[in-house]
Formats: C-alpha cells, sequence, structure tokens
C-alpha cells in the first residue's frame, strides 16, 4: 500500500511494450513513474523481458560456423529425396544426379558442364561433384562423405581412391569437413572407392562421367 491506496501494477503485455519502445509517450510516462516507486514485481518483469529482448538482437547477428551449414544442407537434401527407408547393406544407391533432373533445394550449384551426384552406401553418404577442367582432358571430382551411423559426424580422414583402371590411381583424404579434391585423366571408365563397414570397399563407377548415368556396385 502507498499512501493509503493499493499499487497499480502494469501488465506483463504492457512492459513487453515498454521495453519495446512500442507504448505511448504518455503511457510510458505513467509505467516510469511507477517503476521509480521501486516496485520489485514491476522490476522483476522489465528484467526479464529486456533480457529477452537482448538475446534477440544478438540471435540476429548470429552466424552459424561453415561446416555447420554444410552439414544442414547435407541432412536436409537427404530427407528431400526419396530414398529407400530400408537401404540394404553393402548396396550403392543414387539418390541424386543433377543430369537426369533439376538441383534440388539444399544441393550445391551446378554450373554448365559440371555434373552432381549424391549416392548412399551404407554407412555414408557421398556428395560427388565433377567438371572438366579446361583446355584438356582432365577431370576435377570433389566430394564430401557424411557418415550416416554417427549423427552429426562428417567422413573426416577417410581414404577415397580415384582409378581409371588403366593402372592410374589417386589417393586423396578427406578433410574435417568431409571433404576431398583431385583431378584424373579423363579415361571414360572412372572408378571411386572408399572402405566401408569391415574394410570392404564402396567402390562406385564414374563411366562416361559427363554423359550417361553412373552405376554402382558394393
Amino acid at each position: 500500500m502507498m499512501g493509503g491506496r493499493k499499487m497499480k501494477h502494469f501488465a506483463t503485455e504492457e512492459w513487453i511494450d515498454f521495453v519495446n519502445g512500442v507504448v505511448s509517450s504518455e503511457r510510458r510516462g505513467e509505467m516510469q513513474k511507477h517503476f521509480a516507486t521501486g516496485c520489485q514485481r514491476c522490476k522483476e518483469t522489465v528484467s526479464i523481458w529486456q533480457r529477452v529482448r537482448n538475446t534477440a538482437a544478438m540471435e540476429a547477428c548470429y552466424q552459424p560456423p561453415a561446416e555447420s551449414v554444410r552439414l544442414a544442407k547435407a541432412s536436409f537434401l537427404t530427407g528431400q529425396l526419396n530414398a529407400p527407408k530400408k537401404a540394404s547393406r553393402g548396396l550403392v544407391e543414387l539418390l541424386f544426379d543433377s543430369f537426369l533432373q533439376p538441383a534440388m533445394a539444399g544441393a550445391r550449384s551446378v554450373v554448365i558442364g559440371t555434373r552432381q551426384m549424391l549416392y548412399r552406401a551404407d554407412p555414408y553418404q557421398i556428395d560427388i561433384q565433377i567438371e572438366p577442367k579446361p583446355g584438356g582432358n582432365r577431370l576435377v571430382i570433389t566430394g564430401q562423405l557424411l557418415d550416416l551411423s554417427r549423427q552429426g559426424v562428417m567422413g573426416r580422414d577417410v581414404q577415397v581412391t580415384l582409378s581409371n583402371r588403366r593402372g592410374n590411381s589417386i589417393i586423396v583424404a578427406t578433410n574435417q569437413f568431409g571433404e576431398f579434391s583431385c583431378e584424373i585423366e579423363n579415361s571414360g571408365d572412372l572408378e571411386l572407392s572408399i572402405p566401408g563397414h569391415d574394410a570392404t570397399p564402396i567402390e562406385i563407377s564414374l563411366r562416361n562421367a559427363l554423359g550417361n548415368l553412373p552405376g554402382g556396385k558394393a
């Protein structure tokens, strides 16, 4: 009680508007006067919503790490594809081919002369991009592995072997983001291999890499 009268409290919704600066000048004056009386209840309400407003302001400026964005995009793309609900262990399943259908949301951008494919081969999701190197008969092949057996984990430090089946092989290891990149002569009969379960190799044929549908085998 103050001066024999019951203290008037303002509703939470009014204090939210007060913190956000959307109350009229007259109403703001009344609320400031009340706030100056030292009302603990209203002070606590204002304090809570000021923290909420400050947190929201910081979130608006937040930029997630690049590797988290890549992982989220890869996970989103997987959810949008019509992959079998129960993939057989050891099988290579082609989920997406940029030469057969329009690019989907979340996929890497595809330019003219570049081919992107997405595979499911237990335990990995394998994103492969193939593009010709200007001025020659060589292909630049880049990719990314997502380890589906461990949620939120990229396939890092995985040995990737690219062969043209004519004695020419290139071995690279994926980085911390599960990415790899290499270039090789376009023999028309390329094959990509990575170790799968129990070291059994996962082999993906890239025959006619910039032309017909590639097949896969395990």
